[in-house]
């Protein structure tokens, strides 16, 4: 599946599911690990937990698989891992206190020569 199609899936499903305050983020260059990361709160652990389950479910029924989930059991920080797209659903407190949105779009540092800092 096409990544674009793939980012468009994840955020029709959240749309779907009622998820709050979805954040899509472009990390091409930021890091090696996935191309987007996709930040959205559920209302409760059931919530999350719901939200995180229908995203691995549509993906896969789109023939993109998930690589892998983390805490559905919990409920209060859920991931789907989709290779291109990595999508977060978390508690409000939760996505508060790690703040990724502010995490992933921090400038990356501008590395200075020794001449330069002399």
């Amino acid at each position: 599946m096409q990544l674009a199609k793939l980012r468009q899936l994840v955020v029709d499903t959240l749309d779907d599911m009622k998820a709050r305050d979805v954040q899509v983020m472009d990390v091409r260059g930021k890091t090696a690990v996935t191309d987007y990361m996709i930040v959205a709160s559920g209302t409760s652990d059931r919530h999350v937990k719901a939200i995180a389950e229908t995203v691995a479910f549509r993906s896969k029924e789109a023939g993109e698989v998930p690589l892998g989930t983390e805490g559905l059991n919990e409920g209060e920080w859920a991931l789907v891992d989709l290779n291109g797209v990595v999508v977060h659903v978390m508690l409000p407190k939760v996505r508060d206190f790690y703040n990724l949105e502010r995490l992933w779009s921090a400038p990356e540092p501008v590395a200075q020569s020794a001449a330069a800092r002399a």
